[in-house]
């Protein structure tokens, strides 16, 4: 039980030091022996763990999206209303981007999927599955407009908040990204949420990503 407490250990730390080496430099010019380097290991042991930098990339990346799936499946239950559940999932993201590295590092690889032997979907497919139910919900209790399809919204605001992050890490290293989500959300809510609850979402909005 020792033996395996220790690989797992080790393993967990080989991720943290891969996140940190490719929020730095990215996945193409990051090396494996950056990466044991900054996690303290051989690069024997890393190979122990991870047979290639794409697979240690795919390791990072699942880590990361699993503690970002966690986070926004406490928020879906702890969130009576759905508009505000999206909007706070989208600040805690924001949030995660500026102060953690594994949360960068996960984005930033599935960002640079086009480098690896297989493109990454997944997470892409959870966010838009995720977000799809969110704004059903959020039609069903008549939060949204009638005429609004759930799942072509959700394809609007994933890739827009992708887009979002990226060129604020680029003009600010992500210092003004809770501003930018501010924006997105306003426009797609003055284009989606029915009049009587319009001031609500937007007040909304300034509260979570404006405080």
């Amino acid at each position: 039980m020792a033996t395996q407490e220790r690989a797992r250990a080790t393993r967990e730390r080989i991720i943290v030091g891969a996140a940190e080496t490719f929020d730095r430099n990215g996945f193409a010019t990051a090396s494996l022996t950056d990466i044991a380097a900054a996690a303290g290991v051989t690069k024997g042991a890393l190979y122990f763990h991870f047979k290639s930098k794409d697979e240690l990339a795919g390791a990072v990346i699942e880590a990361q999206h699993e503690a970002a799936s966690r986070s926004a499946a406490t928020m879906v239950l702890t969130n009576a209303a759905a508009l505000e559940t999206a909007v706070v999932i989208s600040s805690g993201l924001a949030l995660r981007l500026q102060t953690d590295p594994l949360t960068r590092a996960g984005i930033r690889l599935t960002t640079e999927s086009s480098s690896f032997d297989a493109p990454i979907r997944g997470p892409y497919e959870d966010w838009l599955a995720t977000f799809e139910t969110i704004l059903s919900a959020a039609l069903a209790a008549g939060d949204l407009r009638p005429d609004t399809d759930p799942a072509m919204l959700a394809r609007f605001i994933i890739p827009s908040f992708t887009g979002i992050q990226i060129i604020s890490e680029v003009f600010t290293a992500r210092a003004d990204l809770s501003e930018r989500l501010a924006e997105m959300w306003g426009i797609v809510f003055r284009a989606t949420v029915t009049p009587e609850r319009l001031d609500w979402a937007l007040d909304m909005v300034d509260r979570h990503l404006r405080r």
